[in-house]
């Protein structure tokens, strides 16, 4: 669970220890990182195909756990510190302050022209769907093994749902900004749809 205080809002920052190419290439869809495109895939998808496949490929059940949760925690360790920055310019992560005090920090790249020209959108669907595909997985996963008295499976996908999980409150704060903006752009959608629902059942009756 990540702990917050006043001082972990968004910040747009120009990431300091990423090369960005600002040409004046228009807006393409070709991915201009493919090594990042293919690790921020490879180590969740791989995680979960072992899962799914793990009494075929091997009858011991630690060896498939240890897989499992190696890939989980690469996955991890990549989408945090290499893919959002890479891909998309996003970046999340905590630094101790002299008094020992913990502060998470959520960063976006500072949007420029020339920066938005640059941007692959080819890239910014990959990252955002294997983002969010992948913990929608281990949620339905855990409810399996619960449901099917498998608990000795619940440890191992609890831990893809708080790994893959915590990469994508991560990404999303640094999206969205900080708590109050993700909560007034739900506020925000809510009452659009119960404007829209009203005014349809107003118009039929």
């Amino acid at each position: 669970m990540l702990s917050q205080d006043s001082n972990d809002d968004t910040e747009d920052v120009s990431l300091f220890d990423a090369e960005e190419e600002t040409t004046n290439r228009p807006r393409k869809s070709k991915i201009r990182h493919p090594v990042a495109s293919f690790f921020h895939l490879f180590f969740r998808v791989s995680a979960i195909i072992v899962y799914l496949l793990c009494e075929l490929l091997s009858s011991s059940f630690i060896a498939c756990m240890v897989t499992i949760i190696l890939l989980l925690s690469c996955d991890f360790w990549a989408v945090k510190n290499v893919t959002g920055r890479l891909m998309v310019g996003l970046r999340w992560w905590n630094h101790i302050d002299e008094d020992g005090k913990s502060h998470w920090v959520f960063e976006s790249r500072k949007a420029s022209p020339q920066e938005n020209k640059t941007v692959s959108e080819a890239e910014s669907r990959i990252f955002w769907l294997g983002l969010i595909a992948c913990p929608i997985l281990w949620v339905i996963f855990a409810f399996s093994a619960l449901f099917s008295f498998r608990v000795k499976w619940l440890a191992v996908v609890i831990m893809g749902v708080v790994l893959q999980g915590a990469n994508l409150y991560g990404y999303i704060r640094c999206k969205v900004g900080s708590r109050k903006n993700l909560t007034s752009m739900a506020t925000s959608y809510l009452g659009k749809q119960f404007l829209k629902q009203n005014t349809g059942n107003e118009q039929t009756s």
